[in-house]
């Protein structure tokens, strides 16, 4: 077995990692295996990397030949019992059963009970559609942001240099396994940054600022909207924007612009418990019946679910499930909800900045 110790000089990650857990208790971690499953292939290599004495550091334990496993997994866990944190790059589905599975095959004792795993893949993956990217494999994520590798083979390439290299051991083979993991290593902490777009979802926003403008739409309408201007958790480290059911996000760096149409018409609030209304035909409303008992019986029916409800001229904005109560509708069978926006609820700062957030986690679902 051997085991190769990097320093990664002058290299600086492009997020704060701070926020997860102390950066000298954050382990990375990446294996390269000869197949799918612990019974049926090797594990040939792990790869790790970890902060130190203020640099990155990058260490691998490479198994010279199939009788080395038990050795790679004792040094590996030895190492690692000074971390509290695991992040790895879809290790829930690979990495992290693997190597429980190659323990308990060996005999092992070693699990990752103490362990706090953070999966980079299912923090991102979520995002893929609002980030325009066909998959959220390593790979993909390092060419959306434009990170070069000199390592141009994949995994199940490796494969066959590895059988090679333990039947005639050669310096290149040798060369081209350990580049390949080191640089999965290395790609893993560059692209850390897109961890913003799982920040953008799930930390709070803050509305800085918060205006109504009118424009004139493509038909030559008239039109209102609600612009607000956002101070995002963690800076992007790309620009982007969509748009969803109407509502416009565009954001750079660390400021958003949030684009929302606003609704000036007529709709109705539907009361819930219908059978304790009347409805009024000439009036167009529904009124409850310990005061509508007085209104003449000629001029007055028993309500249904579809005509219970107060009609209401107003302002509004929209909303895709119920953010704010009371919702209004424009037709019964509608789905589309909205909330009025009232005169005290433009100048809750703080509602807008949860109705930010609000919209862009319905954006980010609607893809």
């Amino acid at each position: 077995m051997r085991t190769i110790n990097q320093t990664l000089e002058n290299f600086t990650v492009q997020y704060p990692l701070e926020r997860i857990a102390p950066l000298d208790k954050l382990l990375f971690i990446d294996i390269e295996t000869t197949g799918f499953t612990a019974k049926n292939s090797s594990l040939y290599l792990i790869g790790a990397a970890y902060y130190r004495n203020g640099c990155w550091h990058i260490r691998q334990w490479f198994a010279e030949n199939y009788d080395e496993e038990k050795a790679l997994l004792d040094d590996f866990f030895a190492f690692a019992a000074d971390f509290t944190h695991l992040v790895h790059f879809n290790g829930n589905n690979f990495d992290l059963p693997y190597l429980t599975q190659k323990c308990e095959m060996l005999g092992l004792p070693y699990n990752f009970d103490n362990f706090e795993g953070i999966d980079i893949y299912k923090r991102i993956s979520p995002y893929k559609f609002f980030l325009h990217t066909p998959n959220c494999k390593q790979k993909t994520l390092e060419e959306l942001l434009k990170i070069n590798r000199e390592d141009t083979y994949n995994g199940g390439e490796l494969i066959g240099i590895y059988h090679e290299y333990v039947k005639t051991p050669g310096e290149e083979a040798y060369r081209l396994l350990l580049l390949h993991n080191s640089e999965d290593m290395k790609g893993m902490l560059m692209i850390l940054p897109l961890l913003a777009f799982h920040d953008l979802f799930n930390l709070p926003l803050k509305a800085k600022k918060v205006q109504a403008n009118r424009y004139t739409d493509y038909h030559g309408n008239d039109r209102q909207e609600l612009l607000m201007k956002l101070a995002l958790p963690t800076p992007l480290p790309l620009a982007v924007s969509n748009m969803s059911n109407g509502c416009f996000f565009s954001g750079e760096e660390s400021e958003g612009i949030l684009k929302v149409p606003v609704y000036e018409e007529e709709m109705k609030y539907f009361y819930s418990n219908y059978k304790d209304y009347y409805y009024l035909p000439q009036e167009d409303t529904a009124l409850h019946k310990s005061v509508a008992d007085f209104v003449d019986k000629e001029h007055r029916t028993q309500a249904t679910a579809a005509t219970c409800y107060t009609r209401k001229l107003s302002t509004f904005l929209p909303q895709w499930d119920v953010f704010m109560e009371p919702f209004f509708k424009r037709d019964y069978k509608s789905k589309d909800l909205f909330f009025e926006l009232t005169d005290e609820l433009k100048t809750d700062r703080g509602l807008f900045s949860r109705y930010a957030q609000y919209l862009l986690g319905r954006m980010a679902k609607t893809y």
